[in-house]
């Protein structure tokens, strides 16, 4: 039986142009950086990917950084190493509900700050407005476009207001929003973005961080060698997930619109399932606005651990959250952030739809969760 797989925030399937690109960049063998024939086609491919992940943010190609990933590109960006108009920052302000890469991947030790969000998981643009007031100098903010558990969207053209009538920088995860609904530097207002390859249907080990004027100066990159990447990450750069990684932007961008109001449609089926099979369900940030494609959602009395088990065997795929804790179910720090009991949070299920996910995918869902209720004999709510 087919499977439906309904986890497109931890990777999304490959999509078949990104497939194709990566199999043609494969025969050029030059290095980006020689100058010879083999090598200039080599360089052609890395800068046309160039090309297509500015398009998707609305930057401009040669503030395309390339990195390994999405966490890497945080890394630096975080690094505290970046120098804006008004000097470097010297605090770090950050969302309770950023990624873990964020939350402890940065290189401001007791230098930052965590800012608290409400029952939606939303930041308090108050809490952000008296931090601002208590620093002394600029400061960076960092801050997600979309939540990768809940989907729910942050007013990050707003806080990028408030920091940087202070002075300060912004940088904005774009993970989940690039290529699913629009964002770009214009509707932000950050002066970094940060977006993933694998979260787009490209491959896995690449992502970029993308810079919004090159007047942003870096004083000591994470990565130093051989000067790639204007310097920014030094490293011979992976042509062929590079090339992936570019189709993939491009097919994104050219089908969001609809793609949008295609999954936004089969998400509300999903969670119109989830309130007639158990009616007392939680629909977390169900009352702001979220991404199209993503439902975290808790039921009384099942068990996250258990039911993902429940729904793998029968051949649905979601997450208990990120995917980005070594395969564990543990409880969720955004969950947490957001006020949700600890016997709600230890339920939580994910389900997010992308480009593969059809109706027959949200019947599979439906019939396996009838199955599980049915077996533990519940419909209470939360």
């Amino acid at each position: 039986m087919p499977r439906a797989y309904l986890d497109h925030n931890a990777t999304a399937p490959l999509r078949g142009p990104a497939r194709a690109k990566m199999l043609d960049s494969l025969h050029a063998t030059g290095n980006p950086s020689s100058v010879h024939a083999e090598g200039r086609a080599a360089r052609a491919l890395v800068e046309v990917a160039r090309e297509n992940v500015a398009a998707l943010v609305g930057g401009r190609a040669r503030n395309v950084i390339f990195t390994s990933g999405a966490t890497e590109a945080l890394a630096l960006a975080l690094s505290g190493r970046w120098r804006g108009p008004r000097g470097a920052p010297a605090r770090l302000l950050l969302s309770a509900t950023e990624h873990v890469a964020a939350l402890e991947g940065h290189g401001f030790g007791e230098s930052a700050e965590i800012l608290p969000v409400d029952a939606n998981g939303v930041l308090d643009l108050a809490a952000l407005h008296a931090a601002l007031a208590g620093s002394q100098g600029p400061v960076l903010l960092c801050q997600q476009a979309a939540n990768n558990e809940t989907g729910v969207l942050q007013k990050v053209a707003a806080a990028a207001e408030k920091v940087h009538a202070a002075g300060g920088l912004v940088v904005c995860d774009a993970v989940q929003a690039a290529g699913r609904i629009p964002y770009t530097f214009e509707t932000t207002g950050a002066d970094m973005l940060i977006v993933s390859s694998h979260k787009l249907g490209g491959p896995q080990g690449a992502g970029a961080l993308v810079l919004r004027e090159v007047s942003l100066t870096c004083d000591r990159p994470l990565i130093r060698g051989g000067g790639q990447e204007r310097g920014f990450r030094a490293g011979t750069e992976n042509v062929a997930a590079i090339a992936g990684f570019g189709a993939a932007a491009e097919e994104a961008l050219a089908h969001r619109e609809e793609e949008a109001e295609r999954l936004a449609g089969l998400r509300d089926k999903l969670e119109a399932e989830i309130a007639r099979l158990a009616p007392g369900a939680k629909i977390f940030g169900a009352g702001v606005p979220r991404l199209p494609n993503t439902c975290a959602f808790a039921i009384s009395g099942l068990a996250a651990e258990t039911a993902l088990m429940a729904f793998d065997l029968a051949g649905v795929a979601l997450s208990s959250g990120s995917a980005c804790s070594s395969g564990k179910v543990r409880r969720s720090h955004v969950l947490a952030a957001m006020g949700v009991s600890d016997d709600v949070a230890r339920g939580a299920l994910r389900a997010s739809l992308g480009w593969t996910t059809t109706e027959a995918d949200v019947a599979a869902f439906s019939t396996a969760l009838a199955e599980i209720l049915a077996r533990i004999g519940r419909k209470t709510a939360v």
